[in-house]
């Protein structure tokens, strides 16, 4: 599945949904992983909350939370463009 323009495998949007503090957001990944969903759009709070959860990424998840930092800098009310 596509998050964040990475192509990133189901077993690590599952142990990302795993990691994830809210029952939303983790119900919505765990159930495009269901529907087999190949491209995710994710809101800038589900970005933040994942952020988070990835504050100590394990192995794969890596470059997603790099991505996610790099693009909140550029968030409109977070100074950026």
């Amino acid at each position: 599945m596509f998050l964040a323009g990475l192509d990133v495998p189901d077993r690590l949007v599952l142990k990302l949904a795993h990691l994830i503090d809210d029952d939303e957001l983790e119900g919505k990944l765990r159930k495009s992983v269901a529907r087999d969903v190949r491209l995710l759009a994710l809101e800038q709070g589900e970005r933040e909350t994942i952020i988070v959860a990835l504050e100590r990424p394990p192995a794969g998840l890596e470059d997603l939370r790099a991505v996610l930092v790099n693009e909140r800098e550029a968030w409109p009310d977070a100074g950026g463009l």
